[in-house]
């Protein structure tokens, strides 16, 4: 018998049996995790826990404290939901839409409508499949194979876009004698998925699991009406423009009608910012709007055309980037708990001149004149504009920035006299029906393709520097999403697509030894999905345009 050497989290060394399975190699390190094991990276490479070794490896594992085998969790989840949704009711269509109220919101296309009653005769069905703890199976099969297996069963969203891609073979899992196509690894087993819960969320439901910061309890449900319209808008934005999934970008870039997409996308952009105009403007007493959003939502251009929109309808503006009061590199605060070295939480109040930009605003709001500062992002510094700026009487400052909605920067102003807007990119696309577009992937790829267009940072160091973004939006700007007046989407249905030219090269460059490897392989798959669409369509006063270049507004 074969022995080799296996490193585990780059810390312990010990000899296996060539053929041993991930799965009994992490039960001797499950005592070190906060929940259990579900996935193992492997010489890069993510497998599940059923993979054998086969060579000296370097192997790493995954709990649901890590969004790595968090996001394992869910998939999986939705592949025990669909299960149990097809065996209580067979006919019908069970949808995966966005998330919402720390869950997945999803619908079940069922005549009469879902009940509540209803809704528990599928949890109850999940949960017997949990004390069954029957495995997940994956088969590799050519997929062609996959393709007609689809088809004959009428599940035409999944066979359409497999035939648009250049794969000759693809991976299925088997629960049972069920089966699907979800495009990444599972948990080994049903008895994994003990954590989860349905609610009724009428005329949906949404599936709750675990967080990473407490992967051992459901978080407490919050209610989020706001969003929930927003994504509501969303899908009738994209039923008008007929795309709703990736296969169906694909055929209208094939068939060169693409061009429609893109211009009913961006009217729909902009006359959504024409009517949160109209409305604002009703308040008779507005001196101040408030913009906020995480990074990569679009904040700087939508503020913008926004501006435009009210000198339409007859006022003066003037704009504030909460950016350009970042405190210089070298006076900044610490950095976040169990981030990379030295990075900077640009998402914390702390990082931010409060106490100047106060000033400021007591001034402009006194009928003083200021200097607005400049922050330079390459240099890390704060610079003299040059630009001096006074309001007018009537005139309306706008402020933007991911802290815009906090109130501690603008507690000098009534309430009745500012507005709050929140922004953020909230994918329109799906996969297909059971695999959703995680909106921060969306930004993330933003973010690379900006950094590094603008802001002189390679993609590795955006892609480590990400979790640091993530962590400081969960405390500082999520929070703030349902004091706003106005949610507007950002997201254009077409926007992974025209990224795709820029984000690829930039992810190849990442040597295969950087932990980071596997993200940049698993985001390059995920834009492959997409056919490729040239930035000459693109408006030069699109939001996408923040990112890729040649804006008329910045």
């Amino acid at each position: 018998m074969k022995m080799l050497s296996v490193t585990v989290n780059k810390d312990i060394t010990r000899q296996y049996a060539e053929g041993t399975p991930l799965l009994e190699i992490s039960s001797e390190f499950d005592k070190d995790f906060q929940s259990p094991i579900v996935v193992a990276m492997i010489n890069g490479k993510l497998k599940d826990l059923s993979y054998p070794i086969k060579k000296d490896s370097d192997i790493e594992f995954f709990d649901l404290s890590s969004e790595l085998g968090n996001k394992v969790y869910q998939r999986s989840l939705i592949f025990l939901l669909f299960v149990a949704t097809q065996e209580v009711f067979p006919r019908a269509q069970l949808k995966i839409e966005n998330s919402l109220s720390k869950g997945i919101y999803c619908k079940l296309e069922i005549t009469p409508a879902l009940t509540k009653k209803e809704l528990a005769k599928i949890e109850n069905r999940m949960r017997e499949y949990v004390e069954r703890d029957l495995p997940f199976i994956k088969k590799i099969m050519p997929t062609s194979d996959v393709i007609n297996l689809y088809k004959s069963y009428g599940m035409t969203d999944k066979s359409h876009l497999l035939q648009q891609l250049p794969n000759p073979i693809s991976s299925v899992y088997y629960l049972g004698n069920k089966f699907g196509y979800f495009y990444r690894t599972m948990v080994p087993s049903t008895k994994y998925l003990d954590l989860f819960s349905l609610r009724f969320y009428p005329p949906g439901f949404i599936l709750c699991y675990p967080e990473t910061s407490n992967p051992n309890k459901l978080p407490e449900f919050e209610e989020n009406p706001k969003l929930a319209k927003v994504f509501t808008e969303t899908r009738r934005w994209a039923n008008i423009i007929d795309c709703n999934y990736i296969s169906s970008l694909n055929d209208r870039i094939i068939d060169n009608s693409v061009d429609t997409i893109v211009k009913i996308s961006e009217a729909l952009h902009e006359k959504k910012i024409s009517q949160i105009a109209d409305t604002l403007t009703e308040n008779q007493d507005l001196k101040l709007i408030c913009i906020a959003g995480p990074s990569s939502s679009g904040k700087t251009t939508f503020t913008k055309r926004l501006s435009i929109q009210l000198q339409v309808i007859g006022y003066k503006t003037e704009i504030i980037s909460i950016d350009d009061y970042f405190i210089d590199h070298d006076k900044r605060p610490g950095v976040l708990d169990d981030t990379p070295d030295d990075a900077p939480d640009f998402e914390s109040l702390d990082i931010v001149n409060v106490s100047l930009f106060k000033k400021h605003l007591e001034q402009l709001f006194d009928g003083e004149s200021i200097e607005v500062p400049c922050y330079d992002f390459i240099e890390g510094k704060s610079k003299s504009s040059g630009t001096t700026m006074r309001l007018d009487e009537k005139e309306i400052l706008i402020i933007e920035g991911i802290h815009g909605l906090n109130e501690d920067l603008t507690a000098s102003v009534y309430r009745k006299n500012k507005a709050k807007i929140y922004i953020n990119s909230l994918t329109q696309l799906g996969i297909d029906y059971h695999n959703r577009l995680p909106t921060t992937d969306a930004r993330l790829i933003r973010r690379i393709v900006r950094d590094y267009q603008s802001r002189g940072r390679s993609a590795l160091e955006s892609l480590r520097y990400w979790s640091v973004v993530r962590q400081g939006e969960e405390g500082n700007i999520f929070p703030y999403d349902e004091e706003a007046d106005v949610i507007f989407n950002s997201s254009l249905v077409y926007e992974l697509s025209a990224l795709r030219q820029y984000l690829v090269p930039l992810l190849e460059e990442i040597d295969h030894n950087e932990p980071e490897y596997y993200e940049a392989q698993r985001l390059i798959r995920l834009v492959s999905f997409f056919y490729p669409l040239g930035d000459a369509q693109i408006p030069f006063n699109s939001i996408l345009r923040e990112f890729i270049g040649k804006t008329d507004y910045i």
